[in-house]
């Protein structure tokens, strides 16, 4: 298996056709073609099916892709380093956060701390929960943000924090003059919601179902960005996790607290037992520094706190709390 079979495959599956990969990298439709074929001669199954000029890839394709496009990052970034060692230049700040952390808190707390430091070099990596902490495990990023719950093995947690969800409405919606919103009367109304079960949804599903909502009448996604646009469209209202309501509004979306509390948690983490760089221990303090300024009800629990707050999320245990300074 070569490199360059590899960077053909990946091509191909970026750019939907053979002789889109070829221009892309700068080689023939036959070099690609024959490429690929080796590929698929080596590995004994096929990657596409094949119409023409055109090509689908096949279910072993998807999955294999998944690993060698991290391959292939992973040796991009071999190569970016390599450049910096030549230009003696320092080693640049790997973050992985779920993609409402990588957009409604993390700006924010970047802003913070190069306002003291000055620019420097960052990678922010968006990713679902489950592959934040991966990465951080693996030590392919230096620090992680992502909800709760959090794998403890092999994870340092710097803090965790708290605060209620939000909701969401159309900025002409009638509920949206009022300071505060009743749960139970959004209940009533076309709901967009996350599709994630294993982390806030099961939450808001159980607030809904005590306010009477109706679960057959909701909008599903994975984004609370796609929730958020699809509230402005007029397809429902959204109750979500308050990070992306008040770090990332969106122009004719209006958000408002709602008379329940719903919890939202979300941590930082790193891999254990490797001491952060100053940059990267300056971000974890000013993640909690921007949560705190920019959301409502923010409240800051230590890491000792983590077997309490998981209790908590399944068994509705008020948790005990501290507030950031």
């Amino acid at each position: 298996m070569e490199l360059r079979q590899l960077e053909a495959f990946a091509a191909v599956m970026s750019t939907g056709s053979v002789t889109a990969a070829g221009r892309l990298l700068g080689r023939s439709q036959p070099a690609i073609s024959r490429l690929l074929q080796e590929l698929e001669a080596e590995i004994g199954y096929a990657l596409f099916l094949r119409s023409g000029p055109r090509v689908t890839p096949t279910d072993q394709g998807f999955l294999l892709y998944e690993d060698v496009e991290r391959a292939l990052a992973s040796l991009r970034e071999i190569r970016s380093r390599a450049k910096d060692i030549a230009r003696d230049a320092g080693r640049p700040l790997r973050v992985a956060a779920t993609s409402a952390l990588a957009v409604g808190l993390i700006p924010e707390a970047v802003r913070r701390v190069e306002a003291r430091t000055g620019p420097g070099a960052m990678q922010i990596l968006g990713m679902t929960p489950e592959r934040v902490v991966h990465a951080v495990l693996t030590g392919a990023v230096q620090l992680g943000a992502t909800s709760l719950p959090l794998e403890h093995r092999g994870l340092d947690v710097h803090w965790i924090g708290q605060a209620p969800c939000a909701v969401a409405l159309p900025a002409d919606d009638p509920a949206a003059a009022r300071p505060v919103v009743a749960l139970h009367e959004m209940a009533q109304r076309r709901l967009i919601t996350m599709a994630n079960p294993y982390r806030l949804r099961h939450r808001l599903d159980q607030a809904l179902a005590q306010a009477g909502g109706n679960s057959a009448n909701i909008i599903e996604t994975n984004s609370s960005t796609y929730a958020l646009g699809a509230v402005r469209a007029g397809l429902g209202v959204a109750v979500l996790e308050p990070v992306t309501a008040y770090g990332a509004p969106m122009q004719g979306v209006t958000i408002r607290p709602l008379d329940v509390d719903i919890p939202f948690y979300f941590g930082v983490i790193s891999p254990q037992a490797k001491p952060l760089t100053t940059l990267a221990d300056d971000l974890a303090q000013a993640l909690a520094q921007a949560a705190a300024a920019l959301l409502p009800g923010f409240v800051r629990h230590e890491a000792s706190q983590h077997g309490a707050l998981l209790q908590s999320v399944y068994d509705h245990v008020p948790p005990s709390t501290e507030t950031l300074p």
